[in-house]
């Protein structure tokens, strides 16, 4: 008995398939209707399983499988957008597509992103403040929209970390040229010595930055993921601190729980950033995260009031939705 798989096609021609349409309508029926197995499909035939993959191949070439891919409707995101709002306690959600191949999370996100801060309008003279962070780091390196004239200033300390999305500094800088405002360094590591704190507590070049923190009208902050379940900690944090055990999330290295409680750690009364008293009194804070891991954090942090505003895609938001069903609003 012949095998149907066999090499002989109906037509030799150029262009012609090399199986029957109809043993190619075989193999898409049970592999798209019937959820059958490529191996499942082969014995059924009596082929073999790489001529089966080539059959569904042949088959969405002539056409007799067509694969649709919808993209999600606009008034559909504005829906779930409004749903978390309401869910989580936010003024503002924004919604971006999730990472192409080869893209990053931040660089998805930062279309949202530039959204949020048109959103805003920022102007001239107008205090924008930028975290540090691997999410933060990638929007800055994406479109951005132009602010001119705006103020920016880094959030936390950071200029002798090694690895650049604790760098902030230099994230700063790169926002600051991407929107067309003025930079504003900060030279501090994020967690100073005693006495290096005593100084830059004083110092002129400081408390500008400092000023820019009590007036700025906007911020972005990145939503660190549990601190025990990331490949990184700025250099300042131990892993074997034990208030990590605890944490869910941070904004500029301060660390909360579930219930959006503050985890101080040893040397954290010296931190060098925005504190969670300042991050509440700015009128738009916008937290850029995304991820199953994150969503503890969001959720915790949202509800805490550390930021008014969130970027995120989809699958985030949606998780966000499932989880703000059974969490308690946080007692600060």
């Amino acid at each position: 008995m012949a095998r149907p798989d066999v090499d002989l096609p109906a037509a030799r021609g150029t262009g012609s398939p090399r199986f029957s349409k109809a043993l190619m309508h075989s193999a898409a029926r049970l592999y798209y209707l019937e959820d059958a197995t490529q191996a499942d499909i082969a014995k059924r035939l009596g082929t073999s399983r790489p001529t089966v993959s080539r059959l569904l191949s042949e088959a969405r070439r002539e056409g007799i499988v067509r694969i649709e891919v919808v993209a999600p409707v606009d008034h559909d995101l504005a829906s779930i957008a409004r749903e978390v709002e309401a869910a989580v306690g936010l003024s503002s959600v924004w919604l971006s597509e999730l990472p192409t191949r080869g893209s990053t999370v931040g660089a998805a996100l930062a279309p949202a992103l530039a959204d949020a801060l048109r959103a805003v309008g920022l102007g001239r003279g107008d205090g924008l403040l930028v975290s540090s962070g691997r999410t933060i780091y990638e929007a800055a390196q994406a479109e951005l929209p132009e602010l001119h004239g705006v103020l920016v200033a880094p959030m936390i300390g950071g200029h002798d970390e090694p690895e650049p999305w604790y760098a902030t500094n230099e994230i700063m800088r790169q926002i600051a040229q991407k929107v067309g405002g003025t930079p504003t360094f900060l030279y501090a590591p994020a967690l100073p010595s005693p006495d290096l704190f005593e100084t830059l507590s004083a110092d002129p070049a400081a408390l500008v930055v400092l000023e820019r923190w009590r007036t700025a009208r906007c911020a972005v902050m990145g939503v660190g993921a549990p601190p025990l379940t990331r490949t990184s900690l700025p250099r300042f944090m131990a892993s074997d601190i034990s208030v990590l055990r605890e944490s869910v999330g941070d904004v500029c290295s301060r660390f909360y729980d579930a219930q959006g409680a503050p985890l101080p750690f040893p040397g954290s009364e010296r931190l060098f950033a925005t504190s969670f008293e300042t991050l509440k009194a700015i009128p738009a804070t916008i937290a850029v995260a995304a991820g199953e891991r994150k969503v503890p954090g969001i959720l915790a942090g949202a509800r805490a009031g550390y930021f008014n505003q969130l970027v995120t895609d989809v699958p985030t938001a949606v998780a966000l939705l499932t989880a703000a069903e059974d969490a308690a609003p946080p007692v600060i």
